[in-house]
């Protein structure tokens, strides 16, 4: 029987998907459909380095599957579907693992919707679309959050009247869970150690950013919160903020609340502070140019990045290694580097060829001997969803 899972991540106006091999992690099919509500909507199939463009002006997520079902089949893959894996934000506490979708799971992630309104909405239009499309085969939901479902009351609760977590579920839920979950496993198989034997800390680096402490191979802190906004500097949220900003904002700048949000959502982090971009590869290139915001959006991700680092160690007891991962972590060896630097206090010595190749021929090591381990993990989420998919139908 073929191992063929399909990946989809559904999103308000998008709708990303690979075709994944679960046992090898192989993708011989990936792509986006964007823009979709709007003349403009494209769907985009990228298949052995090739891409093909395909229009669906105005296409809803219904119209983008089934667009991109007819090409599966047409490319002989559709038939190969074993099941269908779906990225979902939020489980809130009411998934710590992934789940094979049934009406009562459907409910339950609605029941999530307030908690992340602009994205388990749609996901559950993903999956709703995707059973009517593709309904002879299961469908499973995992979850951003359900990783770090593991962490004690001591670090996800807020310190605010204990009722707000009893009536609203007020409390941190963490997330980019598959990524830290997929890069500590395989750290672990690299160095071929039982994960339960490791202690870690995973730092997930792209336009959204988080950090998770890992013990013996579960999350017992994090950075992000009950929303994806609180934690580190991000490529364009601002992460942590003193919570009487939004008041200040309010009577000081005359800002509504929904305005505050945006702002700090869409318009902080990098963006905010260089004025230039959210994208670290823009700003390094500024920096080195003499731009002086530029480097100050550097400084400040970086610094807050090894003070978040430096607490989360607290939850470990001890430190078996450092993991850099996503986009800025397994790409920016001078972001790496700078803040290995401001961590000496944890015993972290940079190599600075191991560090510039990203640890190639060295298992991703990127410190020198005697130094506390730092690692570069590729991620790779869809496998991950694709083997959570495959473990449950099998």
């Amino acid at each position: 029987m073929s191992n063929n899972i399909l990946v989809i991540n559904c999103g308000s106006s998008s709708l990303k998907f690979s075709l994944v091999n679960s046992q090898t992690g192989n993708q011989p099919i990936t792509g986006l459909a964007e823009r979709l509500g709007d003349s403009d909507a494209i769907l985009t199939i990228k298949e052995n380095g090739q891409k093909q463009v395909i229009d669906i002006a105005n296409g809803s997520h219904s119209q983008a599957l089934d667009a991109l079902l007819k090409q599966l089949d047409e490319k002989q893959q559709l038939s190969t579907i074993k099941a269908v894996g779906h990225r979902v934000v939020h489980g809130g506490e009411n998934f710590t693992s992934s789940i094979i979708i049934d009406d009562k799971v459907l409910s339950a992630i609605e029941s999530c919707n307030h908690l992340a309104p602009l994205h388990n909405p749609a996901n559950l239009i993903g999956i709703k679309e995707c059973q009517k499309l593709l309904n002879t085969v299961p469908h499973v939901a995992v979850f951003d959050t359900a990783f770090h479902q593991t962490m004690p009351k001591s670090a996800y609760l807020y310190p605010i009247p204990y009722e707000l977590y009893e009536q609203h579920g007020v409390r941190r839920y963490g997330f980019h869970g598959t990524s830290h979950r997929y890069v500590s496993a395989a750290l672990a198989e690299t160095l071929n150690k039982p994960l339960e034997e490791l202690n870690l800390v995973s730092a997930h680096l792209g336009n959204g950013c988080s950090a998770t402490a890992i013990l013996k191979g579960k999350s017992v802190d994090t950075t992000m919160g009950l929303t994806p906004l609180e934690g580190l500097v991000m490529g364009t949220r601002s992460g942590d903020v003193d919570p009487s900003l939004h008041h200040f904002l309010c009577t000081q700048a005359d800002m509504t609340i929904d305005e505050v949000n945006n702002l700090l959502n869409k318009k902080s982090g990098l963006l905010g502070l260089s004025g230039i971009s959210n994208d670290m590869r823009t700003l390094d290139e500024a920096s080195q140019k003499g731009d002086q915001r530029a480097t100050l959006a550097i400084n400040v991700f970086c610094y807050r990045l090894a003070k978040q680092i430096a607490a989360l160690s607290v939850s470990l007891g001890r430190l078996d290694g450092l993991i850099f991962t996503g986009g800025i972590g397994e790409n920016a060896a001078s972001i790496r580097e700078k803040v290995l630097n401001q961590l000496s206090v944890l015993g972290f010595q940079v190599d600075s060829t191991h560090n510039a190749s990203a640890g190639k021929d060295q298992q991703g090591l990127i410190t020198s001997s005697g130094s506390t381990p730092a690692y570069v993990v590729s991620t790779d989420e869809e496998w991950m969803i694709a083997k959570d998919t495959d473990a449950l139908v099998a």
